[in-house]
């Protein structure tokens, strides 16, 4: 079980917009702040921290969600922010008959998922 990400990204405060509107759905905000770093998370935990630098990238992270709906809704946040469609929700029978995921690429060209493995 992976606790928490980082990663390097070319301008700081558009990561920070995009991930805090992309990830809202999924009930993630700002819960650490620093110079040069932002930690996004759920119940005050950090699980994806953002720091001023490189691009790690590109990478291919998916965060759970808790239904189809959700995910759904965070396909649409990260659009409406800026993100580039790399993926409509659908099910990914390659994988198995239940997943249901959509993919987007973020400022430095990463590919972010949303994904639930529940039967609708």
């Amino acid at each position: 079980m992976i606790d928490h990400v980082a990663l390097d990204v070319r301008d700081l405060e558009a990561s920070r917009r995009f991930y805090e509107q992309a990830l809202r759905p999924l009930g993630y905000q700002v819960v650490t702040e620093s110079e040069g770093f932002y930690g996004l998370g759920t119940q005050g935990r950090t699980r994806l921290g953002l720091r001023a630098g490189g691009p790690s990238g590109p990478v291919h992270f998916a965060f759970t969600s808790p239904d189809r709906r959700t995910v759904d809704a965070f396909h649409e946040a990260a659009i409406a922010v800026g993100g580039r469609d790399n993926g409509p929700p659908g099910i990914r029978t390659a994988y198995h008959e239940n997943y249901y995921a959509a993919f987007v690429t973020d400022p430095d060209g990463n590919n972010v998922e949303a994904l639930c493995e529940a039967p609708e």
